[in-house]
């Protein structure tokens, strides 16, 4: 990569705490090193137990500086907890996007203190403050989102014309001034969005409100997306919604992942997948913050068994909480029935490099964007069960514009009935539908490598950016 001939300066990275927010973030950071001399300065802010997850790039990366703070108290978050992945069950998002705005006054004695402070903020979209803190010292925030163009249009289109939600939850909202006119119930509009109270009295509600709308008067945007998913709307972001250019398109980020910065596959499931024919696994996995209850675990494990298909089953250990109000667990002798023939991997999965094996032939996700992200590049067709926030948003992206996707379920307390499931599972690695998924699935995995390669569009996006943060 070309390395860019900057002026001595600072960028701020501030990442969201939970995983599906972080990893992007730190991809991006990678990158950005990649391209920057060595007179940039890149500090990450973070907290105490957040700090293991920057050990890979700190590794590969020794210059990178961190600033750790202590997470900031919060009445709906327990102490200790400082990830989104360990909040106790029903605990809202909106907690701790509120609880982290507790970092603003630390943040700025720091600016006041620092010989020579950053430049530029970098920041996820859960944390809008950090705009009102980058115009108080004086430097420009730029918006990093984790979810997709499609997505960051619907979710910044409700924040900016603020529609009043329906009592009735099947009712439709539509979206006329977006690109291809997308509607959804209100059951599928952003819960974060459907909580905010329109009285005007919560003060959780209006910071959650002042953060999205500061989003939309940040100086630049950056998502983890390309071209060639959703073109139409990085146009529509750029000429309608934002008004500015500085809008760039940078994804697939796990495509430029360092290898050595990303876990393998550990011995039981690569002997397993070596053993699998081509196409063959189907592997199963919802993210790091959902874990489905007994009676959803119990249909799942129902289909894969009838089903007869090979599978990988990553299964989210359940947090303190979870397991006594009926969350988490494998059926009893499930695995004996199944072995040799499926594996369950309780904890995190190494996703990444199991969707990129040649026996993967399907994968049944939640339709979270790095997971689609990371099945896009693997040229993997996705089995689509989305729980919640963008997740309906990147499920209908899939099976209806991109069509390398079946929809299986939808809802956080929707039932699978384990028939069907058995049935659409099978089809996925053997019926005549899945040879049209792949073929779909394999040139978009080629589109995807060819937006990061140098003079690709996501690789010019990311020149760009270091061009106009630290050259202008």
């Amino acid at each position: 990569m070309a390395i860019f001939p900057c002026r001595g300066d600072h960028i701020l990275i501030i990442p969201y705490p939970a995983q599906g927010h972080m990893l992007p973030l730190l991809d991006l950071t990678h990158q950005l090193c990649s391209l920057l001399n060595q007179t940039t300065t890149i500090t990450i802010l973070t907290t105490p137990k957040n700090l293991p997850t920057h050990t890979p790039l700190l590794r590969l990366h020794p210059s990178i500086q961190t600033l750790t703070l202590p997470f900031p108290p919060h009445p709906s978050i327990p102490a200790g907890v400082e990830n989104a992945k360990d909040l106790p069950p029903g605990t809202p998002p909106s907690s701790m996007i509120h609880a982290l705005g507790g970092l603003y006054q630390p943040l700025l004695s720091w600016f006041h203190s620092h010989p020579s402070p950053p430049s530029a903020i970098l920041s996820d979209f859960f944390l809008g403050w950090t705009h009102r803190l980058a115009d108080q010292v004086g430097t420009r925030r730029i918006v990093f989102s984790p979810s997709g163009a499609l997505a960051i249009s619907i979710l910044y289109s409700l924040w900016r014309d603020m529609p009043v939600p329906s009592d009735d939850l099947s009712a439709e909202l539509s979206f006329d001034n977006i690109p291809k006119s997308p509607k959804y119930p209100w059951w599928q509009i952003s819960s974060i969005y459907r909580c905010y109270s329109h009285s005007g009295s919560d003060p959780v509600s209006e910071f959650i409100k002042d953060g999205f709308k500061a989003n939309l008067e940040s100086w630049g945007l950056v998502i983890n997306t390309f071209d060639d998913v959703e073109g139409v709307y990085l146009d529509y972001l750029r000429k309608k919604l934002l008004g500015h250019d500085r809008v760039w398109a940078v994804g697939p980020l796990i495509l430029g992942r360092a290898e050595s910065s990303g876990p393998g596959l550990d011995d039981d499931v690569a002997r397993f997948l070596d053993a699998s024919d081509a196409d063959s696994v189907v592997y199963v996995a919802f993210g790091s913050q959902t874990t489905l209850k007994n009676d959803q675990m119990a249909a799942l494990a129902a289909g894969l068994e009838k089903s007869r298909v090979r599978f990988i089953w990553s299964v989210k250990v359940p947090a303190d909480g979870h397991v006594d109000d009926g969350y988490g667990a494998v059926p009893e002798e499930f695995e004996t029935r199944t072995a040799g023939r499926g594996i369950v991997v309780r904890g995190w999965a190494p996703q990444a490099a199991i969707l990129s094996h040649r026996a993967v032939g399907a994968f049944l996700t939640h339709c979270g964007w790095n997971s689609v992200l990371e099945s896009i590049a693997a040229g993997v067709p996705m089995l689509t069960w989305p729980m919640g926030a963008d997740q309906f948003v990147d499920a209908g992206l899939v099976v209806d514009e991109l069509k390398v996707g079946v929809r299986v379920c939808e809802g956080r307390t929707s039932v699978p009935d384990s028939d069907e499931l058995s049935r659409v599972l099978s089809e996925s690695v053997s019926g005549e539908s899945a040879s049209g998924l792949r073929q779909r699935a394999s040139k978009l995995k080629e589109k995807a490598r060819e937006a990061v390669k140098d003079g690709g569009s996501s690789a010019r996006g990311l020149k760009d950016i270091v061009k106009r943060v630290f050259e202008n």
